[in-house]
């Protein structure tokens, strides 16, 4: 069986700031850009996977939600504690340094966890955590010449 993900939803205050936010920040393609029946929603995705989009919603997009499930969902978002995004980078430290240079709010600086994984957080206008990890480096294999010469030549 290959699964592969194809979609998923974040629900966020504004359209127009989350789509830029996507856009203009993080240099996602943007899908789709609907209005029907007086309600907005659009969809981005990283353009290194065409088949995956995120569809940034109003907490309002549900036609069954009741007016108090509406502002549940509102306050959830404004507390972040709605949605996460774990994104994978190639250079983390990087990363960092454009998003915060962007002006996204950080929520952590760059570390390097225990399991040798560096990672940055940073929330999106809409309080969205979202996470940039940066795998852990592979150790040379055995027999391989970088490792050779490591044990070839011992520090003095």
């Amino acid at each position: 069986m290959d699964l592969k993900l194809a979609s998923c939803t974040l629900t966020v205050h504004d359209v127009d700031e989350a789509l830029g936010f996507y856009r203009d920040v993080l240099g996602f393609a943007v899908r789709d850009d609907v209005e029907f029946e007086g309600m907005r929603w659009a969809s981005v995705g990283p353009p290194s996977q065409p088949g995956m989009q995120i569809l940034l919603q109003p907490p309002g997009a549900d036609p069954g939600a009741s007016p108090g499930g509406r502002q549940a969902i509102e306050d959830l978002i404004a507390k972040g504690l709605l949605s996460r995004l774990i994104f994978q980078t190639d250079n983390c430290d990087a990363t960092f340094e454009y998003l915060e240079a962007a002006d996204a709010e950080v929520m952590q600086e760059p570390i390097t966890r225990p399991d040798g994984v560096r990672d940055c957080a940073f929330l999106d206008p809409s309080g969205t955590m979202l996470r940039f990890t940066q795998p852990r480096q592979m150790a040379q294999p055995l027999g391989s010449r970088q490792a050779h010469a490591a044990t070839d030549h011992p520090a003095t």
